[in-house]
Parts: C-alpha cells; structure tokens; sequence
C-alpha cells in the first residue's frame, strides 16, 4: 500500500491542514485515498456511522478524501480530563481512564496491535493512506513508546514530509534539529521538508532554502503562505491561533471557554456567517451583554461547573438571563443549565453533586455508559418541522423534574421531536441540547440567529440556504487549490 506520513517539527505546525489538503488533492489525481493518524490527543471528536468516537481532524479528512469517516483512521483517541489523566479510546469505544505512565505501562501493546489491524483494514479498501504524525518526532523521552509518528512510517515505508511552522521563529533550527535526532532509518524516509506561515517576501527566504538543501540533502517541498484556513482546529490551543477579524458583524455571541472545552467545532457554522463575531471569553473576564451565550461541549462537567462558580461567571450568567439575554447550552453546557449535576459514581469529582446554573427544571445524572450516536430529528423550534441532523457523545442522563418547573415558574418545551435531546424554554432565552453539529444545519441555524436579530430590530436572514457541509466542501477545494499552488510532491514519486 502506498503511504505518505506527514510529520512536524512541533505541535500545531500545520499536520492536520497539510494531510487534508493532500487527501484533497489525491483524490484529484485518481487515488482512492483514506487518512489515518494512529493516536491523537483532542476533545474535539466526532461520532462515526458505527457510533465510535474518533478525532474531529481525521473525520474532515475523510469528507477531503470524500469517503465516510470511520474509526479505523484514528484507533487511539485520548481524551484529557484534567489531573493529569485521559480517557482512551480504543477502536471507537472508551476502554478506560489513565495517566500517562500507566498509558504507557498498559496501553502501548493493545494500541499498537489496534493500529495494525487498522492499517490491515484500510489497506484492502484503499490504494493511498495519507498519516498524520503527533506533536513532534524526536520527542527523546518518549520516542520509544511512540505509537504515532516515525513507528508507523517504518511500517509503512512511507515517504515522509517533515513540516516546519516558521511564525514561531526559529524554523533551520527547528528543522535541522529534528532531522539530526531522527534515526538514520527513520530520516532515509523524509523526501521533502515543507515549511508553514510564511509572511512576507519569499525571495528574502530563498538563500535560507537553498541553504537548507545543501546542507540536509533533502528537497524543500515548497513554502506554504500563512492563510486563514477556517478549518476546525484540532484542540483549544488552536482557538489561541485564531482570533476573529470581523469588523463589520451585527451580533455578536460569547462562547464561554471552559478549562475542558470540548467540540469547538460546533461553532465553526457560526464563524462563518458573515454577520456573526464569535468571542471566547474566559470565567474570569467580564461577560458583557453579546446578543447571545453559549456554554460549549466540556470533558467533565463538573469541574468545570465548580470553575464557573469560583469565577462569578455562574453569577454573571445567571443575571445576564435575568435581564433578558440568550443563552444556548450544548452537551455539558446543556447539563449545566440544570438544577444540579449528580456524579454517584465519582466519575468526575470527589463530590457526588454540584449545584447548576438553574435555568431549566433539569437534571442529570453522570453514568459509566457512554451514550455516542448520530441522530436525524425534528425540530419543535424555533421552526417547527426543520429537518435536523447530529451527533451526540455524552456520560450524563438528563431528566425533567416537572417540581422545578413548578417551583421556579419555569415553562419548557422540547426542542425536539425526540424529548431527551433538549429543551428550550418557554420565552425562548434559554436553550439546551445534546446535539453536537446542531449549528451545521443551515435553515435552523438560521431560524435561531433570526431570533437574536428579533430582539435587535435586524431584518430576519433568508433561512433557504444549503448545509455548512456544501460550505465545508468550498473551503477545502480552496485549502487544496492553495497548496497544489505552493507545493512541489514530484520527489515523492506518486
């Protein structure tokens, strides 16, 4: 099977936008190409078709290479949850929680045979596998259980592009450093070094490549000028790279960015609507008054919960309600809307419950059982009968408690046709769901946001329109036209 690895000097050098632009461009080119990265590390995660869970990145890669994501192209999914631990997903299914050492104690022969029979599967239904490396290569104290990066190209005999980001400064270092610490083996397999971000005038950074040639004996690719992609990043470090530039919005909507923030990518929808600025604040900042808050997709519910509290941002939030704003909770965000959250189990936290925000007559109880799947309904509103489709990956069982509706005067109605997946209450200013992807949907979203511009005297925005999908298909044609542009692949011999 013929395979390409693409590894980095670091963390967010451009792996994952590189691998889906060449799934992209491959499948151009007459592959039948599938994506693969042994192990990733991220809460941003998508539920296949066979309900298992896998890294959001290797599920647009898959769309990229236009095949159906599925859990063979990403067998090990760690999922960090604080105190130092993650859960491991093995194959699509949660099998345990871990440190690192016991990860590496416990976990390393199961997840390499788990990347073997994957690689097997893959390679009998596709003629071109694309890898993704982690982090960096050379990492020297861990390399030696590492399931991810130079392991997997020596048993692919892949040929290797190393890619280096150059806005962090420092990129001949980083570059020949990396080279240096490979293995003579492992640095045979690197055909080409690409390098990302570049600003400015490339004829200032040619003898600098030059240069490089001569002194590594492996061709530079091609430099990659830095875009703005507006691809999803992989995990919330990402969020720091990309700030919005939006000038002239007419809503603005405040993203709460919890410690554990989990599928940022349900936002990406949004992001892309021209009218909409899209803001991460921090529990310790000052909220403000946005046309709307969401509370987003977290690990663990809990902790997070006790952080708004600790923060005044429960506090802000809940006066924020009082004096008339919106507020949209997804998942933990959804769970967090309640009466309180019970964790009998200890699955989160040494308490067995914590008090929530209070603002729909909710509770949830956290359970061993994992519930993923993907979901077709139909929605009650804020249009009744719009087609909707999601996913839903949560531990927590949420319930109505008819007494607090009593008690506090809460009115609530089902968002929809399926009542466990949210509620919206009954002067529309608080909403719950466990649907991630809920925003993809393009006449819903835009009945939704038409109900902030309500509320601001705006006109209501046409709600005939496409799926973020068809959007989603535009921006990696664009991604994939930009770096066929920069990017020489003729000493891979393809």
């Amino acid at each position: 099977m013929k395979a390409i690895m693409v590894v980095g000097t670091a963390s967010h050098t451009g792996k994952s936008s590189l691998v889906t632009a060449l799934c992209r461009l491959m499948l151009r080119k007459g592959w039948l190409v599938t994506p693969f990265k042994g192990q990733n590390m991220a809460l941003n995660a998508y539920v296949t078709a066979t309900t298992g869970e896998i890294g959001y990145a290797q599920a647009l890669q898959a769309w990229a290479a236009k095949t159906i994501p599925r859990v063979e192209m990403n067998p090990i999914l760690l999922k960090p949850q604080g105190n130092m631990t993650s859960q491991v997903i093995i194959k699509g299914e949660s099998v345990g929680v871990t440190n690192a050492k016991e990860y590496y104690e416990n976990y390393f022969e199961k997840g390499w045979q788990a990347i073997i029979e994957s690689l097997d599967i893959l390679s009998r239904e596709f003629d071109l596998i694309i890898c993704e490396g982690a982090g960096s290569p050379v990492e020297v104290n861990l390399k030696h259980r590492d399931l991810t990066n130079m392991r997997i190209a020596k048993h692919l005999k892949a040929d290797t592009i190393l890619i280096a980001d150059i806005e962090k400064g420092g990129v001949f270092a980083h570059i020949v450093g990396t080279l240096e610490l490979l293995e003579p083996e492992e640095r045979s397999l690197v055909k080409g070094i690409v390098i990302n971000k570049f600003r400015g005038d490339k004829s200032i950074l040619d003898p600098g490549l030059k240069w490089l040639e001569e002194y590594t004996k492996i061709p530079v690719l091609g430099v990659i000028p830095w875009f703005d992609s507006h691809l999803p990043a992989e995990d919330s470090l990402g969020l720091i790279e990309r700030p919005s530039r939006k000038i002239n919005y007419q809503l603005k909507i405040a993203v709460i960015k919890l410690p554990r923030i989990s599928n940022f990518t349900d936002f990406d929808p949004l992001e892309a609507e021209e009218s909409i600025l899209i803001e991460y604040i921090e529990p310790d900042q000052p909220l403000g008054y946005p046309d709307a808050v969401i509370i987003p997709g977290t690990k663990t519910t809990i902790p997070d919960l006790i952080v708004l509290e600790n923060t005044g941002m429960k506090a802000q939030i809940q006066e924020y309600v009082e004096s008339g704003g919106t507020v949209f909770g997804i998942c933990g965000g959804f769970q967090m809307l309640g009466h309180q959250v019970l964790d009998p189990d200890h699955l989160e936290n040494l308490n067995e419950s914590c008090q929530g925000l209070d603002l729909l007559p909710i509770q949830t109880t956290l359970k061993v059982e994992k519930i993923t799947r993907q979901r077709e309904v139909t929605a009650n509103y804020p249009q009744k009968g719009l087609p909707v489709d999601g996913y839903e990956i949560h531990q927590g069982y949420t319930e109505v408690i008819p007494a607090l509706s009593r008690q506090r005067k809460i009115g609530y109605n089902n968002l929809f046709d399926d009542p466990t997946l949210g509620l919206v209450n009954d002067n529309q200013s608080v909403w719950g769901c466990y649907l991630h992807g809920i925003f993809d949907n393009g006449a819903w979203r835009r009945a939704w946001l038409n109900t902030l511009r309500l509320k601001r005297g705006l006109p209501s925005l046409p709600t005939g329109i496409a799926n973020y999908r068809q959007q989603r298909e535009k921006i990696l044609d664009s991604l994939a036209d930009l770096i066929d542009e920069h990017l020489d692949l003729t000493p891979l011999k393809l």
